[in-house]
């Protein structure tokens, strides 16, 4: 910004700031459970979704070996479990998952809808079968160990492999 406060030009190709969604119309917990709202935006560094528990239900048990997690409760309440033990969670709490940590999450009596941040995960290539042993490190395949029971996605899930 300059100091009369006025935005400095850009490019014509920069990219530009702008509201994706309004939360809230994505917190009615008696509607469908899972991620009701995904980031999806091309050129993008970071993957968030919204993703909507209903009561009672939880995000296994499961650990995230490479990306932090923000999670911010936009609704409802429940439990984050930690190898520490349970920590009850309320809408307006942002809670950090760090890289490697072992966690779960319940959802309370209300469910439970929350905002989870990370870094993009990268795309998945296509390997050829000499190729089908991935060096330490490279993405998995799979997020079925983000997956609360019912398959829903949970937190730092994509919804897409990679």
């Amino acid at each position: 910004m300059t100091e009369t406060g006025t935005a400095s030009p850009e490019p014509a190709d920069a990219p530009v700031p702008r509201v994706l969604c309004d939360t809230g119309a994505l917190t009615d917990l008696d509607t469908a459970a899972g991620a009701v709202w995904r980031l999806s935006e091309p050129g993008r560094q970071l993957d968030a979704n919204v993703i909507r528990v209903h009561p009672g239900e939880r995000i296994d048990t499961h650990t995230e070996p490479d990306l932090d997690v923000l999670v911010l409760v936009i609704a409802g309440d429940g439990t984050l479990v930690t190898t520490e033990g349970p920590r009850p969670l309320g809408a307006g709490e942002l809670v950090w998952l760090p890289h490697g940590s072992t966690r779960a999450m319940v959802a309370g009596g209300r469910g439970m809808a929350y905002l989870t941040v990370h870094r993009r995960r990268p795309g998945m290539r296509i390997q050829r079968p000499s190729e089908s042993r991935r060096p330490s490190g490279s993405p998995r395949l799979s997020d079925e160990e983000h997956r609360p029971a019912g398959g829903h996605p949970g937190p730092g899930d994509t919804g897409t492999p990679g």
